[in-house]
Parts: C-alpha cells; structure tokens; sequence
C-alpha cells in the first residue's frame, strides 16, 4: 500500500513537471528570442546577446503609437464596463425580483455567443452610425461585448458585501446610490480590482474587433499591429517579434502590479459588522 502510494505521487509529480515545461518553454523562448540576433524556433541561449532587437521595434509607427492606442481603446472600454457592470450588479445583488433569474440566465447566454458571429449586423449598424474607424464606438462595442461576464463577477463579489451595512446608512438617511458609493464599493475594491484585470486582459489581446472596425492604421492597437508585423517581411524576424511580444505584455503586468495590493480573497468586512 505505502510503495502504491510512493508510486501514485511520483506519477503525479511527473505529470504537474511535464506540464510546468509546456509553460514555461515558450516563455523561455521569447526571453532568449528577443535578444538573440539570429532566432529561430528553437528554445536556444544567445550566443552574444544583444539589445538590436527592442532598437529595432522601438519607434512610432511600430510599438508607440499602436500600444498607446491600445491603452486608451482598452482603458476607456474596461471603464465603461466597470461603471455599467456596477450599476447593473447592484439592484441584481440587493432587490429581490421574479425577473433577477431570468435577467441573469439571459446574461449568462450572452458570454457565449461568438463574437464573429454578431460582427456581421454590428458592422452593418456602425456604417449606418458613421461609427467605423473611431475609436469611440469600438471602445462601446468592445464594453459592450465584456458587459455579461463583468456583471457576473460583480454580482458575485457585491453579494459577499452584508447588506446589514446598507440598512445602517439607510437608517441614517443614504440614499441607495450614496450607500453603494460610500459603503459597498470600498468594501468590495478588491473585487473591483480583479473585474477591471480579467477585463482589461480580455480586451487587450483582443484582435478581430479593433481589425474589423478601426480601418486607419494610425489608429490600430498593439494586438492589431502584432499582426501587421508578421506581414512586413518575407519571412517573420523571431528575434524583433519576441521583443515586441515583451513590450506588449508591459501594460497588462504594470496593471496587475498597480492593483495587486488590492487583491485578495477577504474584503476585512469583520470590523465594519461587529462596529
């Protein structure tokens, strides 16, 4: 029994390390990619390292300007969602209705329609609109897009907050919005950090929207010009396309870190009940 059970854990640590390898070497790749002068498609150490690479990206029309864009499209989309997502969750997750469920289940339908599949009629709608090719109504499509599955984290993560808390600044003559401003959005900030991460990481890698709805190219995100890049030579440069891999992932990291101490699994609402 204890040599099956000696067995069972090998087997299971050999598995969980075959697994780590399958992520960690394209990881490896594009770190030793990006400074070696001749990469190709093997996991390789440079030889002579090098920096030619990112001087190579770094400029305008490659790397500023599309991330740039990229931050501003993906930034003002994840706020709207955030904002529309809290006062969407708030009366879901507080008022008792026969029409919360199915509001809910209709919702829960919408995250997995296919995006292609409703780019045919959207696109229509925005020619009529005047709405391609600006970056105001691809940042309302895309919100819209991340709406249904924003107000299901916020819901969930609104629920955890004691409605007790509300009935208190009720008493004391809040009205619901002030309650939700005062009371229940600081309690529930970490939960708000974590919606506006998944969503702002969903939209940034996001490519077939911001292609088929922005035609300029002075206006295109870093996802879009990922793909522009693979088209400007005959055959793609490994090590320029690793390193401006590096730079893409730059927003998204400094974001994660920015809100990393609000993260966490407790909102502290301990104090605030036996207060």
């Amino acid at each position: 029994m204890i040599a099956r059970d000696r067995i069972s854990k090998v087997v299971g640590n050999l598995v969980l390390l075959a697994i780590g390898v399958l992520f960690v070497l394209p990881l490896l790749w594009v770190l030793f990619a990006s400074i070696n002068r001749t990469a190709g498609l093997r996991v390789e150490f440079p030889t002579h390292p090098t920096l030619g690479n990112f001087k190579a990206v770094l400029n305008t029309d490659t790397t500023y300007r599309p991330v740039l864009n990229g931050i501003v499209l993906c930034g003002g989309a994840a706020l709207l969602t955030m904002i529309c997502a809290v006062l969407a969750a708030y009366p879901l997750s507080r008022f008792k209705s026969k029409f919360n469920r199915p509001f809910l289940l209709t919702v829960l339908f919408c995250t997995g329609l296919p995006i292609t599949a409703v780019m045919v009629p959207v696109y229509g709608l925005f020619v009529q609109l005047n709405l391609v090719d600006t970056l105001g109504g691809t940042i309302m499509f895309m919100a819209t897009a991340s709406l249904p599955f924003a107000i299901w984290l916020t819901k969930t993560f609104m629920d955890g907050v004691p409605i007790s808390l509300e009935e208190a600044a009720w008493v004391d003559g809040a009205g619901n919005m002030q309650a939700l401003a005062r009371i229940v959005l600081p309690l529930m900030w970490p939960g708000i950090a974590v919606v506006l991460i998944f969503t702002f990481i969903g939209m940034w890698g996001n490519f077939f929207v911001p292609f088929m709805l922005l035609l300029s190219p002075e206006r295109l995100p870093a996802s879009v010009s990922i793909f522009t890049f693979f088209g400007q030579y005959g055959e793609p440069n490994y090590g320029q396309l690793a390193a401006y891999s590096l730079i893409y992932t730059m927003p998204v990291l400094l974001l994660y870190l920015l809100l990393s101490k609000k993260l966490g699994g407790a909102f502290a609402l301990g104090g605030a009940i036996k207060g």
